[in-house]
């Protein structure tokens, strides 16, 4: 019986890294704030070439982060948490302002441009195995660009 509980601990650990190899992460950023703020988000392309979904996010510099959406509800833009965020194989995912992104809540310290904020990224393909994913995010200043809205 522990050789089978060994055998199925490396076999998890054998699949992990093949779950993160097969998910890149291009032009990661994070919105500096000002003193008084206490949350920002975080942006970047995700492709993965299996599907899989990001399923949980954390940082160091926040007390809550999350996968959001932002949509139009009735005329209003609305942003709300997300469970899972897919990643479907072969096709590349925006995280951007006025759509999704990971939302840094409750910061622990102003985020200037220049500095860099870690993000871990939870990510479980379709068996339900599951892996992190270490993001460096460059904080950009705040006037870096927003979508804008369409009407």
């Amino acid at each position: 019986m522990k050789l089978l509980r060994t055998l199925a601990a490396a076999a998890a650990l054998a699949t992990a890294p093949s779950l993160l190899a097969q998910v890149a992460v291009v032009d990661p950023w994070v919105r500096g704030t000002v003193a008084t703020q206490k949350a920002t988000g975080a942006f970047m392309q995700l492709r993965s070439a299996t599907d899989v979904a990001i399923v949980g996010a954390a940082s160091p510099v926040a007390a809550v982060v999350e996968v959001h959406e932002m949509k139009m509800d009735g005329g209003v833009m609305r942003m709300s948490a997300m469970k899972s965020l897919p990643l479907p194989a072969g096709k590349t995912v925006e995280l951007k302002p006025g759509g999704y992104h990971v939302m840094l809540m409750d910061l622990k310290q102003p985020l200037a441009e220049g500095t860099t904020v870690p993000i871990t990224l939870t990510v479980q393909d379709k068996d339900g195995r599951t892996s992190t994913l270490e993001v460096k995010a460059p904080v950009k200043g705040l006037t870096a660009p927003a979508q804008q809205h369409k009407h």
